[in-house]
């Protein structure tokens, strides 16, 4: 296999970690914009949500771009975009503004994941795909814990305002990087002929591309398989967890466990650093027990469903008055969605019917999953307002949504392998006007 495909998935760890600087700069500077701005915490869950809209319904068409123009240059002109954006949100003086740049941001932050998505299909073999999976998805979990001790020291030297700058120009060097260093396999000058045959013989997705393949399931098709809906259904209850860390940890660190601006730096990053390795172990675990014998759908589905039920932990933080066994429980819960979130993101390549429906794939699994990022923050925002501040309803909202992830992968989810063409739907009765039966498909 070509070795140049540690560099590309690397380039798309540090991507990822850029990304989630990016969207997290604001939750941890939340308490103090709403200080500023005078925003109460209705408000402040309605501007944390106005990044999820377009992040969560830019996913499909980013997802058809990148299988039409591919990442280089869909990668490009997104990583600009949203860091653009995240520079300008540093001079808003209203919700209105911040809410605006929130919603820009998100149109950009939607080509990451479809990009990572038809790097590691491109350029990784099945067998492997987990861990590359894992190694770019853990930027998400550096991402956010980076940002914790990272915004909270530009906050204590500068205040709020700078770290949106400073973060902003970290993803124009990125930029320079990866036009420099990324081309696709069979267009890059350090992959030899026979590396690239190698490749592709134990890629069976990328093996069945082409017109033909690609003619086989039509884009619309794709919704009318019971996978599909699964990986949409399975990743919003994952998100669920990931986003109430992202959006309201840092204020429950803050108002419930009254941290301070430093322990909230040190402290607070402790999720996110046990998340990174527990991305790559769930990627190396599931691909470990393929290469091991296992069925794909065995190895996946293991680690998928252990890791949900692992994050459930969450719940307990609610019910303990100490903070060092609150954090344990976060970390824990937030180790376990890392752990399964490494084999959610090798499903788009395992289960698509040809390599032209990989970014799709993943456009419409994250679009859906990130629909839960709305629900998160505003349900979030109104529980508090309505309980006068208590986390504890939304906490164990968060473990039952655990709970229901690990059961639709288990039982929604079907065969991990390369979707078959579906049966054409049987034209209506002319004589009835109705629909006749569908044969079984599987």
């Amino acid at each position: 296999m070509p070795r140049l495909r540690w560099i590309m998935v690397i380039l798309c760890f540090a991507a990822t970690t850029i990304n989630y600087i990016d969207r997290a700069t604001v939750s941890v500077a939340a308490p103090f914009i709403a200080r500023d701005l005078h925003l109460g915490p209705a408000v402040l869950g309605v501007v944390l949500s106005g990044f999820f809209w377009t992040y969560a319904f830019m996913q499909v068409p980013a997802g058809l771009v990148v299988d039409r123009l591919g990442p280089r240059l869909t990668y490009t002109v997104a990583v600009l975009w949203w860091s653009f954006f995240t520079a300008i949100t540093s001079i808003v003086n209203s919700a209105a503004l911040l809410f605006g740049c929130r919603f820009a941001l998100g149109i950009g932050e939607a080509g990451s994941y479809p990009c990572n998505t038809k790097v590691a299909a491109q350029w990784f073999p099945t067998r492997e795909r987990g861990l590359a999976s894992g190694i770019f998805d853990s930027g998400s979990r550096a991402g956010s814990a980076l940002s914790m001790p990272l915004i909270a020291l530009l906050i204590s030297f500068t205040g709020w305002r700078l770290a949106f700058v400073v973060t902003g120009l970290v993803g124009v060097v990125w930029v320079a990087a990866w036009l420099l260093l990324y081309r696709d396999p069979d267009r890059h000058s350090g992959v030899t002929p026979a590396e690239l045959a190698a490749l592709r013989a134990a890629q069976p997705a990328v093996q069945t591309s082409g017109a033909g393949a690609k003619g086989t399931v039509p884009f619309r098709a794709l919704f009318r398989y019971r996978t599909v809906w699964g990986m949409m259904i399975g990743f919003f209850c994952l998100n669920f967890v990931f986003y109430f860390y992202t959006t309201w940890f840092p204020t429950y660190l803050v108002q419930a466990r009254n941290f301070s601006l430093h322990q909230l730096g040190v402290l607070g990053m402790l999720p996110g650093l046990a998340a990174v390795p527990s991305a790559w172990i769930g990627g190396w675990t599931s691909d470990r027990l393929y290469r091991a014998g296992w069925s794909l759908t065995a190895a996946r589905k293991t680690c998928l469903v252990g890791g949900m039920l692992l994050s459930s932990i969450i719940t307990l933080s609610a019910f303990t008055r100490s903070d060092a066994l609150c954090l344990t429980f976060f970390t824990t819960a937030y180790a376990g969605i890392a752990f399964a979130g490494a084999n959610i993101w090798s499903l788009p390549a395992d289960v698509a019917p040809s390599a032209a429906h990989v970014a799709s794939l993943s456009g419409i699994q994250n679009g859906a999953a990130n629909l839960s990022g709305i629900l998160t923050a505003t349900m979030t925002g109104v529980i508090l307002k309505l309980t006068g501040g208590s986390f504890i309803a939304p906490l164990c909202v968060t473990g039952g949504f655990c709970v229901l992830g690990a059961l639709t992968y288990l039982f929604v989810v079907g065969p991990i392998a390369p979707l078959p063409p579906l049966a054409p739907r049987n034209p209506r009765n002319p004589m009835t006007d109705r629909a006749l039966p569908e044969p079984t498909r599987a």
